[in-house]
This record gives C-alpha cells, structure tokens and sequence, in this order.
C-alpha cells in the first residue's frame, strides 16, 4: 500500500482539527466590576447616578425600579461535542434605599447560587380540546326556564 503525498498534506492538515476538538475552550458571559471599581462605591454616600458613572449599568435590575441592580458573570467550558459546563458565576448585587443611595453590595458565588428556570405566566383561555362551538352547544341543555324568570 502506497501513501501518496496528497494524503500525507491532508493527514497533516486534518490532526491539528482533531485534536482541537479534545481541548476545551472557555467563553466568558456577562460582565462583574472588579474589587477595585467597587471599592469607589460607599455605602450610604454613593447615588445611583454616582455608580453609573463608576461601574457602569448593571445586566438586570430589581423588580422594583431603583430597588437593585445585579451584575452578572459566568465562564463556561465546551469540551468537544459535551454539553457546556459552567465553571464559575459571580453576582454582584448593589442595593439601594428610597432616597437612591447606595445601601448594600454583596458578592454571591456559584457555590451559592442556583439555576433559575424563567417562566411564562400566560392566561389560560379555559376553552379545552373538544372546540369553543361544541362548549357553546353543550351549554344550551344546562339552562333551566326557572332560572330565567326568577326574581331578583
């Protein structure tokens, strides 16, 4: 059996492709200010126009406007054709009072931290599988003539 040189160039160009495949790579999401930038922030006398300014809008905020803002980071591994792992969350959370000023940052991790699964609240038509005109009709039995003429 002859290895011809074409097969050789091909063999030479496809192993570095397959052994890519068995390293991981890493992609980091979100965004989490640094120790440094945070510690500009004092709590009590930093507003929330102030910390905009200082390390810039968050990734989410609380329910209630002005109420938190949260700032979140992930690294994720892909390892060939697994599923992505994340390998590190970082939460930063900086509260604040009514009057808008800085009152709490806390820091939470992945070890804290839990997969939330988002949900859609829909309103539910109550109309079932059997069709809205079958609802209807069956409807048309169920009315008694005494309930029509009663007296309120």
């Amino acid at each position: 059996m002859k290895i011809s040189r074409r097969q050789i160039v091909a063999l030479a160009l496809a192993a570095p492709l397959g052994l890519a495949a068995c390293t991981a790579t890493y992609r980091n999401h979100g965004y989490v200010p640094p120790d440094e930038e945070l510690a500009q922030v004092v709590v009590g006398q930093t507003s929330l126009g102030e910390l905009e300014g200082l390390i810039g809008r968050p990734s989410a905020q609380g329910l209630l406007t002005g109420s938190a803002w949260y700032y979140v980071g992930s690294r994720w591994r892909f390892y060939g054709p697994r599923e992505p792992q994340e390998i590190d969350r970082q939460v930063v959370a900086i509260s604040f009072d009514e009057s808008g000023t800085v009152a709490n940052i806390e820091r939470f991790g992945l070890e804290r931290g839990q997969v939330v699964v988002l949900s859609r609240r829909v309103t539910d038509s109550g109309i079932t599988s059997i069709g809205l005109i079958r609802q209807l009709l069956g409807n048309v039995g169920r009315v008694q003539a005494g309930e029509l003429l009663s007296e309120t």
